[in-house]
């Protein structure tokens, strides 16, 4: 009994000289820290109804990177290319729409665009032509030969009366380069030995013909058969022709 008095007076003593050692410390009581807590909380509230001022704002800004638009225009986005490139199909498509049948047909054979295929009455004849079997010796639709489909082109096409065989046609043009060449122009080629075929340029190193192979065909000058074969170029003569029909 007397021990358990002992522990209890001893604990009270312990719990008296911490609070005083608290007291001695700090200065405070218990009475200050809840002063001290209410403070707090009157400061915290007076805080929040202050303003930061704009000097503090705009130095929080003048260390961030300034934005540089002008590399974001160098390079046009996906979206802008796709608009270009949807606007230059729908003026092809408009060009096709706007052609003619015979435009289209031969802008194809020719691997080129419609708006090239000008002049209408060469493509006209052509067409009327196209695929006449081949006959040596031949000038009409049952059959005709290169010579003669060349003399009729010219004389429908151009109103140009050209002699009838490929060695005398060949004898009233201008030698030129290939480089030089322009619709209308001669070429000639060694098929059966010397000067013995002829076909009319268009444009895009294509050309028409009678071929003994196909009839009237059109057909590329750097195919590996004509190449072996070509001869050269004949521009005509203005002085050694005369108007179809005299």
């Amino acid at each position: 009994m007397l021990k358990k008095f002992l522990l209890y007076s001893f604990s009270i003593v312990i719990l008296t000289s911490c609070s005083s050692l608290r007291t001695a410390f700090t200065g405070k009581t218990d009475n200050t820290e809840d002063n001290a807590f209410t403070t707090g909380k009157k400061e915290t509230r007076f805080l929040s109804e202050i303003s930061m001022p704009v000097a503090s704002l705009a130095v929080n800004h003048e260390n961030k990177k300034p934005e540089t638009p002008a590399k974001s225009l160098a390079k046009p986005s996906r979206s802008n290319t796709h608009k270009n490139s949807s606007l230059t199909n729908q003026i092809a498509y408009s060009k096709i729409e706007l052609a003619s049948p015979l435009q289209v047909k031969y802008s194809i054979l020719l691997n080129t665009s419609v708006e090239d295929i000008t002049t209408t009455r060469m493509f006209e004849f052509i067409d009327e032509w196209y695929g006449t079997r081949y006959r040596l010796g031949g000038n009409t639709k049952n059959g005709i030969d290169c010579s003669a489909f060349s003399k009729y082109l010219f004389a429908a096409v151009y109103g140009l009366n050209i002699p009838r065989t490929t060695r005398e046609q060949y004898k009233i043009t201008d030698r030129i380069s290939r480089t030089q060449l322009a619709e209308g122009d001669l070429l000639f080629f060694n098929t059966r030995g010397g000067i013995s075929h002829v076909g009319i340029y268009l444009q895009n190193n294509k050309f028409v013909h009678a071929a003994s192979s196909g009839g009237v065909m059109i057909s590329d000058i750097f195919d590996s058969y004509w190449v072996r074969r070509f001869i050269g170029v004949g521009r005509i003569k203005e002085e050694s022709i005369t108007a179809a029909g005299q």
